[in-house]
C-alpha cells in the first residue's frame, strides 16, 4: 500500500528545499575542512600536490583511482582499444568465431601482461574445476569452487601461489588477485550451468571462452555462464534502434564522472579526512554526516565508472553486460544495496534465491543471507572488518523481513487499511529513513575503518541526541520521500506501456 499513492507537489517541493539546504550545507563544512586540514602533517600520505594555479591539493587516498589513471592508465587504453580494433574485425569476418576469437586475444593479453607460469595458474584452476563439472553434482561444485577461492583468499596458499608468479611491478598484486577470484567465480557458474545441463556438458572451450573474455577478466563484472553462452553464440549480430548512440551518451557520461572526481578531490577530502579521528571529531554533526555519506557516494560512483567503461566495451561486441549499480542516494532497503551488481546477480541466483526462494520464509531467509554473507566474507578476504561487515548487513538484511512481517500481523494490516495512501507512504518513509542511516553506517565500515564508523554512529546517535538525530532523521524522511516518487513515476510509466502493448 502507499507504493503508488500520489502526495501534493507543493508537499514534494517542500521536502526537495529541505534535501538540497542540508546538503549545501554539509558540503559547505566539508570544504572548510578540507580547506583548513590542506598542510596538516597528518594528512601529507593521502593529499598530494594538485591545481598549484587555484592553491589545490589533491585526494589521493584511494589507490584504485590513483592506479586507474596512472600507472594502469596506459595498459588499459592500449589492451581496451585492441580488443574494440580486434572484436570489430572479428565480428565483421567471422561473426560466428568471435567468441573463439576473444578467447585467443584475451589469453595473449594476460600472457603479455603476467607471464607464463601465471597463465598455468589460471588453467590449472580452470582444469580441476571443469573435470567437477563432469560429475555433474552442485554439492562439489560448490565446495570444489569455494576451495578454489580459499586457496587465493586464505593465507598462506594465496602467497604460495602468488610466489610462482616471477617478476615485480607495481600492478602484479592487483591483477594476480583480481584475475584468479574473477575466474574462480567463472568457473564455479560454469560448473553449476554444467550439472544442470539435461543432455552431455558443455565443451572446456566454452569455460576458456567464457573466462578469457578480456573485458571481464582482471575486475568483472561476472556475467554468468548461461547469459554470456547465449549472448557470443548468436551469430546475427544486429543493434538495437539508437543503440550506437545510447553507447556514445554513455561513454561520454563516464568521461564526465571522472572529470568530476578529479574535480571533487581537489576540493573536498572526503577519503583522506576519516583517517585523522581527533580532527574529524572536531566537525559539525552535520559535517560528519555529510563525510560519511559523500564516501558511500564515492565508491558507488567509482564502480560505476569502472564497470560502465568494461559494459561499454562488452556492448560494442553485441553483449548485454549486468548494469552498474544503483545508487546509493536511491537506496533505503538492505536488498537492493550493492555495489557489484556482476557478483550480486551471481549470489541471488546460485545462493540467495536458490536456497531463499520467494523470500517469505524467515527461517529460509535467514539461512539464505547467512549463507550468501559467509560466500561473500570469503569473496572479500577474511579479516575482521569483512566479518563486523557480514555480520551486520546480513543482520539488517533479515531485520527488514521481520518487520515487513510484524506489520502483516491482523492488527497492524486493518490498521494500514484504514490510512490514505499519502499517509500510509508518509509512514513507511519514515521507517526507510531510519533503514537508509543503517546501511550508511554498515557499509562504512568495509569504505573506512571501524573506528570511524564507530565515531560517526557515536556522534549521530547517542552525543547529538535529540537535535542532530531528529534533524537528521527528518532530512533523511524528506530524501526518501523524493526517492518514493521517483520509484512512483517509473511505476506508473512501466504500467503505461505494458497497457500500451495489450492494446498494440
Amino acid at each position: 500500500m502507499g507504493v503508488k499513492a500520489v502526495l501534493p507537489s507543493y508537499e514534494l517541493g517542500f521536502y526537495a528545499l529541505v534535501v538540497t539546504c542540508a546538503v549545501l550545507y554539509s558540503g559547505s563544512g566539508i570544504l572548510e575542512a578540507s580547506r583548513d586540514s590542506m598542510n596538516r602533517k597528518a594528512f601529507r600520505d593521502g593529499i598530494k600536490p594538485g591545481w598549484h594555479y587555484f592553491g589545490r591539493k589533491m585526494d589521493v587516498a584511494d589507490f584504485e583511482w590513483v592506479m586507474w589513471f596512472t600507472s594502469f592508465r596506459n595498459i588499459i587504453i592500449f589492451a581496451l582499444s585492441g580488443h574494440v580494433l580486434f572484436g570489430k574485425i572479428c565480428s565483421m569476418t567471422v561473426p560466428q568465431h568471435r567468441a573463439v576469437m576473444y578467447m585467443i586475444y584475451g589469453v595473449l593479453a594476460v600472457l603479455g601482461s603476467m607471464g607464463l607460469v601465471y597463465l598455468m595458474i589460471i588453467l590449472s584452476h580452470c582444469l580441476l574445476l571443469y573435470s567437477v563439472a563432469l560429475a555433474k553434482q552442485k554439492w562439489l561444485c560448490y565446495v570444489a569452487g569455494l576451495c578454489c577461492l580459499a586457496s587465493f583468499k586464505v593465507e598462506p596458499f594465496g602467497s604460495w601461489q602468488s610466489g610462482f608468479v616471477t617478476g615485480a611491478f607495481d600492478l602484479q598484486d592487483v591483477l594476480f588477485y583480481g584475475g584468479c577470484t574473477f575466474t574462480i567465480m567463472r568457473c564455479m557458474s560454469f560448473a553449476l550451468e554444467s550439472s544442470e545441463k539435461e543432455e552431455g556438458i558443455y565443451s572446456i572451450f566454452d569455460l576458456l571462452k567464457y573466462n578469457f573474455y578480456l573485458p571481464f577478466f582482471f575486475f568483472g563484472p561476472v556475467m554468468t555462464f548461461d547469459q554470456f553462452h547465449a549472448q557470443v553464440s548468436t551469430r546475427e549480430l544486429r543493434r538495437k534502434d539508437d543503440e550506437m548512440k545510447s553507447i556514445r551518451v554513455n561513454a561520454l557520461l563516464h568521461v564526465g564522472a571522472i572529470v568530476a572526481v578529479d574535480i571533487f578531490f581537489h576540493f573536498f577530502y572526503i577519503l583522506t579526512l576519516p583517517s585523522d579521528l581527533k580532527f574529524v571529531n572536531r566537525l559539525s554533526d552535520w559535517s560528519l554526516a555529510g563525510l560519511a555519506y559523500s564516501n558511500l557516494v564515492y565508491d558507488w560512483v567509482k564502480a560505476a565508472v569502472m564497470f560502465g567503461v568494461i559494459n561499454t566495451i562488452a556492448r560494442l561486441d553485441h553483449l548485454d553486460p549486468p548494469q552498474p549499480p544503483k545508487c546509493i542516494t536511491m537506496l533505503y532497503i538492505f536488498a537492493e544495496t550493492h555495489f557489484d551488481r556482476g557478483i550480486n546477480d551471481w549470489l541471488c541466483k546460485y545462493v540467495y534465491d536458490h536456497i531463499g526462494e520467494n523470500h517469505d520464509n524467515i527461517l529460509k531467509e535467514l539461512v539464505a543471507s547467512i549463507s550468501t554473507f559467509a560466500i561473500t566474507t570469503l569473496w572479500l578476504g577474511p579479516c575482521q572488518v569483512v566479518y563486523i561487515w557480514s555480520l551486520v548487513n546480513c543482520f539488517g538484511l533479515n531485520f527488514e523481513l521481520w518487520v515487513q512481517k510484524f506489520f502483516q500481523l491482523g492488527p497492524f494490516a486493518k490498521l494500514e487499511a484504514k490510512l490514505s495512501g499519502a499517509m500510509s507512504r508518509r509512514i513507511r518513509a519514515a521507517f526507510g529513513a531510519v533503514n537508509f542511516w543503517a546501511i550508511v553506517l554498515y557499509n562504512i565500515l568495509a569504505l573506512n575503518s571501524l573506528e570511524f564508523a564507530l565515531l560517526v554512529t557515536k556522534r549521530l546517535l547517542v552525543m547529538g541526541f535529540p537535535v542532530s538525530t531528529l534533524s537528521i532523521w527528518f532530512i533523511t524522511y524528506c530524501g526518501v520521500q523524493l526517492i518514493k516518487e521517483r520509484e512512483r513515476v517509473l511505476a506508473v510509466r512501466e504500467e503505461e506501456k505494458g497497457d500500451k502493448a495489450k492494446v498494440e
